[in-house]
């Protein structure tokens, strides 16, 4: 009798990917021992490829035109709902993840709907953007993850019909964000999930809130990890468990 840990353990696990993009002013550094906190919760994650791209360096108007590593312009602070957006920005970044994005399916041989992006602040927006964007021409990425991130370029001007387009509407996303927080405020959370649920797959969507302020919390890695886990691998560990 083959169990089905001894089962998932003796074959191949088929490969996948974690895109994860830094906040305003940090590097990739800041985010990468992702690959090893994340498999100490949960092993399987070990099998993943990770990739922490870096910002380009731009001038940020709220801090007075300074230069710092960003993923586009902020012209508003805290960053509430209503916001406005630096498109050009948006849209640079969101070329430069989706050129990761197709490295990693180069190089590494891992399919797009395999690969899971995510990011902290800034970076959970471009995240955002590369899953759900007006991506009709191409295939769903895995899942996105979003911590103390928010919704861009869904103001009154656009409409979320044409936001997400119907391939990519059952992409499952994982939104964490603290309550305390006073840089993006708490409010982005339930605005851009009820944003996206209205032409998304709701029970896709997964939110939590930890009692921080704008940071990550432990509790939000390990459900973060959960997540990745669940949507890359549960599917192979069902096929072990029937042998």
């Amino acid at each position: 009798v083959v169990t089905a840990a001894a089962a998932s353990s003796s074959k191949n696990v088929q490969k996948a990917a974690l895109v994860f993009l830094h906040g305003l002013g940090d590097t990739p550094a800041g985010w990468s021992d992702l690959k090893h906190q994340l498999p100490k919760l949960y092993p399987r994650l070990s099998n993943l490829v990770y990739s922490f791209p870096a910002a380009p360096t731009v001038s940020i108007t709220i801090n007075g035109g300074a230069e710092m590593p960003g993923w586009f312009d902020l012209y508003d602070w805290p960053i509430a709902v209503g916001s406005k957006d630096d498109e050009e920005g948006l849209f640079r970044s969101m070329q430069q993840i989706e050129e990761e994005i197709q490295k990693i399916e180069t190089k590494e041989g891992i399919p797009r709907e395999r690969i899971v992006i995510g990011g902290f602040s800034q970076g959970g927006a471009v995240a955002l953007l590369t899953a759900y964007y007006n991506n009709s021409n191409k295939k769903p990425l895995a899942g996105c993850v979003a911590l103390s991130a928010w919704l861009t370029l869904c103001g009154d001007k656009n409409d979320m019909s044409s936001f997400v387009k119907e391939n990519v509407k059952n992409t499952p996303l994982f939104w964490g964000h603290g309550t305390f927080d006073d840089k993006v405020l708490f409010e982005q959370q339930m605005f851009g999930v009820h944003k996206l649920a209205e032409v998304t797959d709701n029970n896709n969507i997964e939110t939590a809130d930890y009692p921080i302020g704008h940071s990550s919390h432990p509790k939000e890695m390990e459900d973060f990890a959960k997540f990745i886990d669940k949507i890359l691998f549960d599917n192979e560990n069902n096929d072990a468990s029937e042998l």
